[in-house]
């Protein structure tokens, strides 16, 4: 940028922390200014002001005391920053009229004192700075400039560029004043022959970040990009700009990392417009963000385009229009259309070009996922749409919070590159355990718990309920895992009558567990089924998971068809109570099949959730789920591929397979372990028959107990 100033303010700034080439890295408040005016026309320079500033804390590093010479004394009696940079505009001013001039420039040593220390200060401080803060002289690359043989700039000093020049050191002085007079005695010297150099390159500061799209096949440079971890989940592109105020970003350049289920993790993937930015921005390692340190590191430019870059032309139309506030939409209605959105948002906060402001996110076939992108003109705009967060549209609240392009792409390609059929990898095997006692009936004789804590326990749920815990039915409480198999913060409880269920939802709602809230809702067992077979349950009713494409297995079109072993662990209570009889496997292949005759009244209720399961692996966990062990191929395989005798197929009831059991159990032992439960005293011998049997194989086969 070229400077049209014809004065130079040579500028000069202390911290309570660092100084010198680690100014600004220790986040610590401005404590000292000093500066003085150079006339470049009639190279005459002006009077030397120096500047106690006060900071809010009041503590002073020993390396400060040491290179200032100032106390905390001292500096208990100076003005606040908001001051002292009224009075350094007032002298400045003053100066210029006396001399006769209209503008200037300030001129540091190297950009840590404008970039690293004024503006993440005055961000903080929500102070407004002057213009004269968003250009200046960098007197060591006027200085290169001239003397390049001098040494790389980075290296240069006040001291270096002095004794290079034959310029001799003033006289013993405060601190500061020492280092003001060495730089303009330099930028005399360079204003004079053999140079008579002319200050008209600038450095600039942007006075904002400005939003944009960016293509994957836009080349980006690994030297200019970081990741920013530790972010508050709800901060916005304009938030993590201000955490780097100085420091210019490239347009479009902010990239918020999403998670597996599309949320926020925290993390951020930031593109500046130089190395010699992206460097700086590491200096600020562990700076804070409110109360929250961030932590700094470098990133790599496949890093960015993987999150920021996008390939959509339908995206790349929406985000041409620049310069527009983005808000995000969560949770909308699958039937939601535009006119509902636009009728949501009112007249409050018209949306840019109308219809053309309102992105909706689909599935590759169409299907709406529930969110959705719109342009405001202005922050006011945005401002009041956000405040509309979690009002209701239809039955169901609304989350809003701002946004950004990189975001946009994010979003959009996640959902659009979702495989039709799941590619997740096999899950994890769990015990077939026939549970009759999960009904599906109509009756709201169930409740279910929401927002559990990850680490929640059932005693903890145990101890939730509190008095209605005598009203739960036996083994009735089942945590609903995610697709990793771990805890999704939902329960469902079976209580012994839609009466208690309605109960605990009224005085258990939003009740504390450990240090969070827990909802609590009244619901049928047809609904705890459906969700933990797979699908999920909102306040528009049951939906099934997001998988398009019918599985091999949906059909059962003769005798004897086969199901994957893996998707056979979740069937469902109503085909698990009913006992089959397994046939005799036709290969010896080391994973097992499940063989199951083709029945008409439940082929519909298997297929509908077969397809669902797949995709999302979450079995129900209750007091059931012993400790279990996968069975071993070989010998063990064999054994378990053998029926149970006659004796016990032939009884009435459910047929229960035991895995896992020590090698050292016994028929009292697993007696034990159905306590409670009644069993055929004709079963007796068979259990025994069955036991001696497994003692006389390496590990023990499967157990059956006919309950």
């Amino acid at each position: 940028m070229a400077s049209h100033s014809d004065t130079l303010v040579v500028f000069f700034g202390a911290t309570a922390g660092a100084n010198g080439g680690k100014l600004g890295s220790d986040e610590r408040e401005l404590i000292l200014l000093v500066w003085q005016i150079v006339d470049l026309q009639d190279k005459k320079v002006g009077k030397v002001h120096r500047c106690l500033v006060k900071p809010d804390s009041l503590e002073l590093t020993e390396q400060c005391k040491e290179e200032t010479g100032l106390t905390a004394e001292e500096i208990c009696k100076a003005e606040p920053l908001d001051r002292a940079l009224i009075q350094f505009q007032q002298l400045v001013s003053s100066e210029l009229k006396a001399l006769g001039r209209s503008s200037y420039t300030l001129c540091t040593n190297g950009p840590l004192l404008v970039r690293q220390v004024f503006h993440p200060e005055a961000s903080k401080k929500n102070l407004v700075l002057s213009d004269c803060f968003y250009s200046f002289v960098d007197l060591r690359k006027e200085f290169h400039e001239c003397c390049p043989n001098a040494g790389p700039v980075k290296d240069l000093t006040v001291s270096s560029m002095s004794d290079y020049l034959c310029i001799p050191e003033p006289a013993e002085e405060a601190a500061g004043l020492r280092e003001v007079k060495s730089m303009v005695l330099v930028v005399l010297s360079l204003l004079s022959e053999p140079y008579n150099h002319k200050f008209s390159s600038c450095e600039t500061v942007k006075y904002k970040f400005e939003t944009g799209a960016c293509s994957k096949s836009e080349a980006v440079d690994s030297e200019t990009i970081i990741r920013a971890r530790g972010l508050p989940w709800q901060s916005s592109d304009q938030d993590i700009a201000r955490f780097f105020k100085g420091l210019n970003i490239a347009k479009g350049g902010v990239a918020l990392c999403l998670n597996a289920q599309g949320r926020r993790n925290g993390e951020a993937l930031v593109r500046f417009v130089s190395p010699e930015h992206r460097d700086l921005a590491l200096d600020r390692h562990k700076h804070h963000m409110g109360s929250r340190y961030i932590e700094v590191y470098k990133a790599t430019g496949e890093e960015f385009l993987k999150i920021a870059g996008g390939t959509s032309n339908e995206v790349a139309q929406f985000l041409s229009k620049e310069n527009q506030v983005i808000i995000r939409m969560r949770g909308l209605p699958f039937t939601a259309t535009v006119e509902d959105v636009l009728g949501f948002l009112g007249p409050d906060c018209p949306v840019t070009d109308g219809r053309e402001g309102l992105l909706f996110v689909k599935y590759p076939d169409g299907r709406p996922t529930g969110d959705a992108f719109v342009l405001f003109a202005c922050e006011e705009y945005a401002q009041n749409a956000v405040r509309k967060h979690k009002e209701i549209l239809g039955k169901r609240y609304i989350e809003l919070f701002r946004s950004t392009a990189a975001e946009v792409q994010q979003v959009l390609n996640r959902y659009m590159s979702a495989p039709l059929i799941s590619t997740l990898p096999p899950p994890p095997i769990l015990p077939v355990i026939p549970q009759p006692f999960i009904a599906t009936g109509n009756a709201r004789d169930c409740v279910r718990l929401r927002g559990l804590p990850y680490t929640a326990a059932i005693e903890d749920i145990l101890e939730f309920m509190g008095e209605f815990t005598v009203d739960i039915k036996p083994h009735g409480v089942h945590m609903v895992l995610n697709q990793q198999g771990r805890p999704s913060g939902d329960a469902f409880i079976q209580m012994k009558s839609a009466e208690r269920a309605f109960l605990v939802a009224q005085k258990c709602h939003k009740k504390m567990m450990k240090d969070r809230y827990v909802e609590v809702f009244q619901c049928s067992g047809e609904e705890m089924s459906f969700v933990l077979m797979g699908g999920t349950l909102n306040r528009s009713g049951l939906s099934p998971p997001p998988c398009l494409s019918p599985p091999a297995y949906t059909a059962f079109s003769a005798p004897g068809a086969m199901i994957p072993a893996e998707a056979a662990l979740y069937q469902t209570p109503a085909l698990l109570a009913t006992p089959r009889t397994p046939q005799p496997p036709t290969h010896t292949a080391p994973t097992a099949l499940a063989y199951y005759p083709p029945q008409p009244h439940a082929q519909l209720y298997m297929n509908m959730n077969m397809n669902y399961t797949a995709y999302y692996p979450s079995p129900p966990v209750s007091p059931t789920t012993v400790g279990y062990f996968a069975a071993p191929p070989g010998t063990l395989a064999a054994a378990v591929s053998q029926p149970p005798p006659a004796s016990m197929l032939s009884q009435p009831g459910a047929l229960v397979r035991m895995q896992g059991l020590p090698y050292n159990t016994g028929v009292k032992d697993i007696l034990g372990f159905f306590q409670g439960y009644q069993y055929a005293p004709d079963d007796y011998s068979s259990l025994i028959q069955m036991s001696d049997q497994a003692r006389s194989l390496i590990q023990p086969p499967k157990e059956w107990l006919c309950l």
